[in-house]
């Protein structure tokens, strides 16, 4: 008897295959976590996603450029349409509290260092 096991391709694992381009990313931090700004021009809000799988960011979107019908690009520097680009959190930063907010092609993600992480005063007694 053969077994014979078949492995089907669903929409996310097929967008991972594919060529993208790797967006510009500043990381900035602060005493309570880190702020990431990434460019990425022409990319609508429906065509952003972003996700957390265990200690994983993953960053994935597509451009959707208007063009009027009578105009062909007579050269293109930017062949490709898709962003992609993964993160690896550390322990100290709280993937359950990440936001982000996407304004005029920059997508800005705040990532909040853990409680334990977090930068705390200790109150010294007198004795």
């Amino acid at each position: 008897m053969n077994a014979v096991t078949q492995t089907r391709d669903t929409a996310a694992t097929t967008a991972a295959r594919e060529p993208a381009l790797l967006p510009p990313v500043d990381v900035v931090e602060d005493a309570t976590g880190i702020t990431l700004y990434a460019d990425l021009p022409g990319v609508p809000r429906e065509n952003l996603h972003l996700r957390v799988e265990g200690d994983q960011l993953t960053l994935e979107a597509e451009m959707a450029l208007a063009l009027p019908q009578a105009l062909q690009p007579q050269h293109a520097e930017v062949q490709l349409s898709r962003y992609r680009r993964g993160f690896t959190l550390s322990k100290e930063l709280d993937a359950e509290k990440v936001s982000a907010e996407l304004s005029q092609g920059v997508l800005r993600v705040r990532i909040p260092k853990a409680e334990h992480a977090q930068p705390r005063k200790i109150a010294v007694q007198v004795a």
